[in-house]
């Protein structure tokens, strides 16, 4: 059986079909473990095989001689990898096929091995051999046609991850966390590259990077590289993008090895490039360290924990500060998404050498998530008041498989043009979408051609619309200042009082035998009226006469003043020893004010109308810049792109009212008679 269909999901279905062969003796969690390795086997064989009659014999002429085959056979395949094995998928045969199969998978060069090592493909070989299915799924993927030119290479990603996404609904896992949808990764490559489309022109064959530290599959990567190459119609000589990553699971990461193994670059050919997709996790192990690359891209897992990585990603916060990735205060721990947002900022190449730009899809709770002073709050400061956010893109909803919420990419770059610097372009794209014929999980959406170039050009054009706003990078921040009010209250021995202090935790922790007496002396006083700072006085002078009273201490004036206190607003305010005003904790509030805006202008402004008492907390500062108020930065999209929609005339509703009723008795009767004939229905009238 030859494949003939081109259509990505169409193969990914028809390869997965294998899976009836292996009911029966492997479990559903355990379909992907042989599906996925065997496709991956089938399409690296399928790419040798014009080529293995010759690397067979010159392997056998020279193998005796102490030659390096890794530097002879490569040039004859035209790929960084090769086979010497006289075997391949349909020559198996059928009474010693396990064998067979372990020698053929052996004989690959050690760059190509490694991606069924990943698999633990051995074990699953024995399985299969002693359920007695492993020569029928050789059969099987022997006669499918996985060579580029039947299935290109980008659709050859599509279906891998077609069948990553299969593999995961199968089992109720989150196989699909890491892998981004193609309209996104075209959408944001483009913005990524599209800026410096003139410098390619100017300079045919530029070689320049691409990393991606949460790689997958290599989709960002492979599209990057894709990408450029379609420049060449237009510009004679593409340029070259040399790829670069890192992925944390294994299993992903042979994917990514196997089609980097398959890219070339035109003026180094025998590079192996899979040797530049590092296993690992990005934030506690950069095996990348001392790179730094002209374009980032990323698409970290959503609200991800990173826990794992803390010890690593505290100690170099804690010791490196701003000389290492991770200066600005940590975000939660429950979250590791803006951590990604600081690593790629580490990872952009020198503006000296030319600068880089980084594009990194992210959940809303980066924009807003904490408070001031808090990591969230601080990472957002770095970024903004280092100038490195060129642009964010709000996307629309229910374009990812396994969320709908809205998410947004971010656009880093070190190298703003004038007319950027200081500005952050907002762009509002969730309603530029395309509904899907059928939906992928979450996914009923996608971002068409068309649409993606329309986002480009409002990106690359930075002009202000009704989809995109100019904003100075200072109008997400704020300082959020303390506001006292000054404490007007007296000293009221009530029997509400003695409720109140009965609750009072260093009231409960006195004796039985305490608490009587202090009561009895309180209550000699009932109903009377002192000024604040009466209570202090009349404690201590009490457990000096009656030592049974035990220590008067802080706790217990304060226990005191919390239960007999009384606010009264014509009192002076009350002021300490030193002759300072004494604040009202409980009058204390907080306010945000724009950093364009004089935190003084506000409070005349604002808050004295209101409360005119009111004044600033100067002590209340911030540790950065040494200001009254700790700084904050925050981005809402919605504030920002909020359109005022007036309520409708009240006259104008009332005439709609009796088509409106009309409308819902009509329903109601059909609802009822359709119960009679078919029983109880759980039905609304969705058109109300």
């Amino acid at each position: 059986m030859t494949n003939k269909n081109t259509n990505n999901t169409t193969l990914a279905d028809f390869i997965w079909k294998n899976a009836d062969v292996l009911w029966g003796n492997f479990k559903h969690v355990d379909f992907g473990k042989v599906i996925l390795p065997f496709t991956l086997l089938r399409r690296l064989e399928c790419v040798l095989e014009p080529t293995r009659a010759q690397v067979v014999s010159t392997h056998q002429s020279m193998a005796n001689q102490g030659i390096d085959m890794d530097l002879v056979l490569p040039p004859i395949t035209g790929y960084p990898f090769y086979n010497t094995s006289n075997y391949d998928l349909g020559s198996l045969g059928a009474t010693r096929t396990r064998q067979n199969l372990e020698d053929y998978i052996s004989s690959f060069s050690a760059n190509a091995r490694v991606i069924f090592e990943q698999f633990d493909f051995a074990n699953t070989l024995a399985r299969m051999d002693r359920g007695g299915v492993l020569y029928k799924i050789c059969q099987n993927f022997a006669a499918i046609d996985l060579h580029p030119n039947a299935v290109p290479e980008r659709t050859m990603s599509n279906v891998y991850e077609h069948l990553i996404r299969k593999f995961g609904a199968e089992v109720n896992e989150a196989a699909e966390d890491f892998m981004t949808p193609r309209d996104v990764v075209h959408l944001a490559i483009e913005l990524v590259l599209d800026p410096d489309e003139q410098i390619f022109v100017d300079n045919p064959g530029l070689i320049t990077t691409l990393y991606d530290p949460t790689c997958g599959t290599s989709g960002f990567l492979s599209d990057g590289m894709e990408h450029v190459d379609t420049l060449r119609d237009r510009y004679g000589k593409a340029p070259t993008i040399v790829p670069y990553g890192q992925e944390l699971e294994p299993e992903t990461h042979a994917v990514a090895l196997a089609s980097m193994l398959l890219k070339t670059i035109p003026s180094d050919p025998g590079r192996d490039l899979s040797q530049n997709i590092k296993l690992g996790s990005t934030l506690s192990n950069d095996q990348l360290a001392n790179e730094k690359f002209n374009y980032c891209v990323s698409n970290p897992p959503f609200g991800k924990k990173w826990e794992m990585d803390q010890k690593d990603v505290v100690k170099e916060h804690t010791e490196q500060k701003f000389e290492g990735r991770f200066g600005p205060k940590l975000p939660r721990v429950s979250d590791g998404s803006m951590l990604f947002l600081l690593h790629l900022l580490s990872k952009l190449e020198d503006p000296e050498k030319g600068g880089g730009r980084a594009a990194i899809v992210l959940s809303g709770s980066p924009l807003f998530n904490g408070g001031a002073g808090q990591g969230e709050s601080e990472i957002r400061r770095h970024l903004l008041e280092k100038d490195v956010v060129e642009a964010i893109i709000a996307l629309p909803q229910e374009i990812f498989f396994r969320t709908g919420i809205g998410t947004y990419i971010w656009i880093l770059s070190n190298k703003k043009p004038e007319h950027r610097k200081g500005k952050v372009q907002l762009i509002n794209a969730t309603e530029m979408y395309e509904p899907l014929r059928k939906s992928e999980g979450n996914k009923r959406r996608k971002i068409s051609d068309d649409q993606i170039r329309e986002i480009v050009a409002m990106y690359s054009d930075c002009e202000p619309s009704k989809q995109s706003l100019i904003m100075d990078a200072q109008d997400f921040g704020y300082r959020r200042i303390k506001v006292l009010r000054p404490l007007r209250k007296k000293i009221v021995i009530s029997d509400e009082g003695f409720e109140k202090l009965a609750e009072e935790k260093a009231w409960v922790k006195r004796s039985e035998e305490q608490r009587s007496a202090w009561a009895g002396l309180l209550r000699e006083g009932m109903n009377s009226e002192h000024d604040w700072h009466w209570v202090e006085s009349f404690a201590k002078d009490a457990a000096k006469k009656d030592t049974t009273l035990g220590k008067v201490d802080a706790a217990l004036i304060k226990s005191f003043r919390a239960a007999f206190g009384v606010r009264d607003p014509k009192l002076d305010p009350v002021v300490d020893k030193k002759g300072k005003v004494i604040p009202d904790d409980d009058m204390t509030d907080y306010e945000n004010v724009p950093l364009k805006t004089d935190i003084r202008d506000y409070l005349t402004t604002e808050v004295l109308p209101h409360a005119e008492d009111a004044y600033i907390d100067e002590g209340f500062t911030d540790e950065a810049d040494g200001g009254v108020g700790i700084v904050g930065y925050e981005i809402n999209f919605n504030r920002y792109f909020y359109e005022y929609q007036p309520p409708r005339d009240l006259e104008e509703i009332d005439t709609e009212m009796p088509d409106v009723k009309r409308r819902a008795d009509e329903c109601n009767r059909c609802c009822q008679e359709q119960e009679q004939r078919c029983g109880p229905l759980d039905l609304f009238p969705r058109d109300l």
